[in-house]
């Protein structure tokens, strides 16, 4: 466990700097273009080639590369190791070239000949421009689950911070030659987009260069690791990506209803996905080549220990988590984005959209440990099956909910999926493996459940007792008024939890003990 939470910690501490930067990056986005229908047609066209990201760097090319290259690792000599990679690297190389030019060519043939929207027009020629990042990012997912599997977390986590730097340097500098209307700067957004993709590639080559790598041509098509990582990306690209399909199924349908809709909901998600990349993708990266090591070894005793720690600490640290952004959304969105062309009416909107989809925090984070423990396990069939049957009820609920409560509606619901997700993915889990043991897990959810409700209790009446004694009219205030509460909250959430001596609050204090200890050692 506490090797667990030092390595993850590592990591953790990288993705808070990428996701920190990932933050300031949404606030001069919000100040550059709001939430009006240029920004929606920016967010939706960068959703797609995004979406490869998620899928591949954060899902299912990992997944399924990671517990082949542990394997080969064990059984193979170092040349046929890095051999099998550049086979690999060399067949997505081809894959992703081949679906890129596919993609721009229908969408350049589509803008000749269609009639569209000005909103949908702008939508798909930066969708054409962006679109090549799915290359780019095809690459950085194969460099960064190879630094994993060979025992690197935080070089690879901290490679995304260079994306975030490059795409603020867009807006700051490229954007303000683009033209004088928000329309065309906006083509600065996507050109960042391209050059940070490259960026985060070239990030991990001089680490992986020291572990010995070279790149070279190996021909895919027959390939016997190539035909293994593909049988198990497949079905894997649905299993873990069911909440990332479904926000592009659902922006899209929002998209149509009207574009402001999908800016304001992603502002929420961008707020939602600081915890949960913090947390949730740092804990299941880790895990995935450690159960899988666990998995082929045969040690399920020590399988189920390690998810049940895994589980228990990411519960921990995200509940509270959801709970301030439940109870502090106003307060938190006026501070990062108020400003510039995002004005309060459109921190309205994106509160009500937080206030909807941060419940789901927990359920979002849990199904992607769950579903890095079937891929350990070699089993990327469950969840493709489960997250299809999600995937379509969320676009049935999306379609009934959109129109009444706009942006809400589409919080609403993702979190009713993702959370039936979890119940399904741990069921079938638990079928799996004959039991789960997690026993230990369940006797603390009640401590921590009334120990985030106290948190929540605080929060509220903290950030009431400041709006009315201090309002929010200077940014010192507006600091204040998120800050001041959410650390009341957190302070009582972690005295009940570590009076009630729960397992995650421990192995947590003995991390930090043990590294205080150091500190003054030294």
């Amino acid at each position: 466990m506490s090797q667990m939470l030092k390595s993850s910690g590592a990591m953790a501490a990288a993705t808070l700097t990428s996701r920190l930067l990932g933050m300031v990056r949404e606030m001069v986005y919000a100040r550059f273009m709001g939430d009006g229908w240029v920004a929606g047609a920016f967010q939706l066209a960068f959703t797609i080639p995004n979406l490869f990201r998620r899928l591949l760097g954060e899902g299912a090319l990992t997944a399924a590369f990671i517990p082949i290259f542990k394997e080969k690792e064990r059984t193979a000599t170092e040349q046929e190791v890095w051999r099998s990679a550049n086979a690999v690297i060399s067949g997505f190389l081809v894959l992703a070239s081949v679906i890129v030019a596919l993609v721009i060519l229908g969408v350049s043939a589509a803008l000749a000949v269609g009639q569209f929207e000005a909103q949908t027009h702008l939508m798909l020629r930066l969708l054409r421009v962006m679109f090549p990042y799915m290359l780019l990012v095809c690459v950085a997912a194969v460099l960064m689950g190879m630094l994993n599997a060979r025992g690197h977390f935080f070089i690879p986590s901290i490679g995304a911070a260079t994306m975030n730097l490059v795409m603020i340097a867009s807006v700051l500098w490229l954007a303000p030659v683009m033209g004088p209307e928000l329309h065309e700067q906006i083509f600065a957004l996507a050109i960042g987009v391209l050059a940070a993709g490259v960026a985060q590639a070239a990030f991990q080559l001089p680490t992986l260069h020291r572990e010995g790598y070279r790149f070279g041509w190996v021909t895919p098509w027959r390939d016997e690791t190539v035909r293994r990582v593909v049988r198990r990306m497949l079905p894997a690209i649905i299993g873990v990506a069911g909440y990332q399909v479904n926000v592009l199924l659902t922006q899209t349908i929002a998209f149509r209803v009207d574009a402001q809709i999908v800016a304001s909901f992603n502002y929420a998600v961008r707020l939602m996905e600081l915890p949960q990349g913090l947390f949730g993708v740092s804990l299941a990266t880790f895990l995935l080549p450690t159960l899988a090591g666990l998995a082929a070894e045969k040690s399920y005793p020590e399988f189920r220990t390690l998810l049940r720690q895994g589980l228990g600490t990411l519960l921990f640290a995200n509940l509270i988590a959801a709970v301030l952004l439940v109870v502090l959304a106003e307060p938190i969105i006026r501070l990062l984005f108020e400003r510039g062309k995002f004005t309060a009416d459109a921190t309205d909107r994106a509160t009500f959209a937080l206030i909807c989809l941060a419940p789901g925090l927990l359920a979002f984070s849990v199904v992607n440990v769950l579903a890095r423990a079937f891929f350990a396990l070699g089993d990327t069939k469950t969840p493709m099956k489960i997250s299809l049957f999600c995937l379509g009820l969320n676009v049935v609920l999306t379609l009934v909910l959109v129109h009444p409560f706009r942006q809400g509606g589409l919080g609403m619901a993702n979190t009713t999926t993702s959370t039936i997700n979890l119940v399904l993915l741990a069921y079938a889990l638990r079928r799996k493996l004959g039991h789960l043991d997690m026993a230990e897990l369940r006797k603390a959810l009640l401590p921590m459940i009334v120990a985030g409700a106290a948190a929540g209790a605080t929060a509220w009446w903290s950030a009431r007792l400041w709006e009315r004694s201090l309002g929010h009219e200077t940014l010192v205030v507006k600091i204040g008024a998120v800050f001041a509460p959410a650390l009341a909250a957190a302070l009582v959430y972690w005295l009940i939890a570590t009076w009630a001596r729960l397992p995650a609050a421990r192995e947590i204090n003995a991390v930090i003990r043990s590294r205080w200890r150091k500190t003054r050692i030294s």
